[in-house]
């Protein structure tokens, strides 16, 4: 362990010595030359505390992972017990309590007609499980040449190399294009590519007709299609109409195409329904879920699929298994806070309460949607965004460092800023946010 030097401030020490060891994510470290490292030693609800005592509101849930604030109480006593009792064991020929309860209280919650869970231990690797799935249950079939994927325009699945094959988000991409597999994407149904004149309803029934005019001619030679339900996340929160989804559904049936759908964002309640399907009332035949799933606390995924899907890897011969595996696949700890969060679920109602609190954010952030410098202001459940105008390149930095200074941690997706907070957050908080997003958008 290092030595703390008393004469220097914690934030001081910390910084540095995270510089000399760690290296950060999604991040190019030689900009800390300029913006500091921000030293966080606690939480509590929304709230981050760093090393000077300094508070900041998480307006992004930590990358969207936090559902009812840091060291929820419920959940830290969820954890504390299961520690007392097993912490994680091999889930290839052992089980635990958790894992089991977890995986049955999925399958009553979730879109119907889904049932067997596959856990890992983040959003990436739960996608690169569908795939698989999906490959090798055609494989099972006897079609081995539906082995191509088809993903929406600006969608984000991950970054290992199967999610970032189905990914169009070009600086993620690039760099590593001679790794991928191809892959096909088609229009996205964002609202924002509309004509003029065009409803969000009438543009995603359009991007849907192109869906099927892809399939029409490749659905032979095609496993699944794979997208982000209602939100595509990465690119800036763009929103589009449920009406997709339905067309979607309908048009990967026709075609013996697989659905998957990556909720690892929008899963929980994000949306404004327990699972963005739901709008639409269908059921994908993958589903991934992560971030809120543990309800922020410990890295946990899971695919869920069709009995159809299970089936027919369920033979004598060990080789038609699903021969996947992660080392904390299903871990105890984790399953234990995520039966935790779908307990806050289920005891507050918080479905109910969210549409309140949504209510009331847009109500207050009519001057914010009416600044000179944002463009399409826009919300879907306990998601809001917006563009900013402005010619800076380096905007997104001086956000976040402008944020701060109002108590924020605002971190924009290029020139889109948007709110994303734990489901927690009061009405005096939402008030700090709004204003403190006014101020900055002032100032900048």
């Amino acid at each position: 362990m290092s030595i703390i030097n008393s004469s220097i401030p914690l934030s001081s020490q910390l910084q540095q010595r995270s510089l000399e060891a760690v290296w950060h994510p999604c991040t190019q470290m030689k900009q800390h030359e300029t913006y500091p490292l921000v030293p966080i030693v606690s939480g509590k609800g929304v709230w981050l505390y760093d090393a000077a005592g300094k508070r900041y509101l998480d307006a992004i849930s930590s990358w969207w992972v936090n559902l009812f604030g840091h060291a929820n109480p419920y959940i830290n006593a969820a954890i504390h017990d299961q520690l007392e009792q097993i912490e994680h064991v091999m889930l290839a020929g052992f089980t635990h309590e958790p894992v089991v309860l977890l995986s049955e209280r999925l399958k009553k919650i979730a879109p119907g007609g889904l049932g067997h869970c596959f856990y890992a231990s983040d959003g990436a690797s739960a996608v690169e499980i569908a795939l698989k799935m999906s490959f090798h249950y055609w494989l099972l079939c006897g079609q081995p040449q539906k082995n191509n994927f088809v993903s929406l325009q600006n969608d984000y699945h991950g970054e290992t190399l199967g999610a970032l094959s189905v990914t169009d988000i070009a600086i993620f991409r690039e760099t590593y294009a001679p790794l991928l597999r191809p892959c096909t994407h088609v229009p996205t149904p964002d609202w924002r590519y509309a004509e003029t004149g065009e409803s969000p309803e009438d543009y995603a029934i359009r991007a849907a007709a192109a869906l099927e005019r892809y399939l029409t001619e490749n659905h032979t030679r095609t496993a699944a299609f794979i997208l982000e339900p209602l939100v595509q996340g990465a690119t800036g929160m763009g929103m589009y109409h449920p009406i997709y989804l339905q067309r979607a559904r309908e048009i990967c049936t026709r075609y013996q195409v697989h659905l998957i759908a990556d909720e690892i964002a929008v899963g929980f309640g994000r949306t404004g329904m327990l699972f963005a399907c739901n709008h639409a009332d269908i059921t994908p035949d993958f589903l991934c879920l992560s971030k809120g799933l543990s309800g922020g606390y410990l890295p946990l995924s899971v695919v869920m699929t069709t009995d159809k899907v299970f089936q027919a890897f369920y033979d004598d011969k060990t080789a038609h298994a699903f021969l996947h595996s992660h080392s904390h696949t299903g871990n105890a700890l984790a399953c234990r806070a995520a039966l935790a969060t779908l307990d806050i679920f289920e005891h507050d109602h918080v479905i109910e309460a969210n549409k309140i609190k949504a209510a009331y954010l847009n109500k207050i952030a009519a001057p914010l949607a009416d600044h000179p410098k944002a463009r399409n202001f826009r919300n879907c459940g306990m998601i809001w965004a917006f563009e900013v105008e402005t010619d800076d390149h380096d905007f997104a930095a001086k956000c976040f460092q402008a944020g701060l200074k109002q108590q924020l941690v605002l971190r924009p997706l290029g020139k889109t800023v948007y709110f994303m907070p734990p489901y927690v957050i009061n009405e005096p908080e939402i008030n700090l946010l709004i204003n403190g997003t006014r101020h900055v958008l002032d100032t900048l």
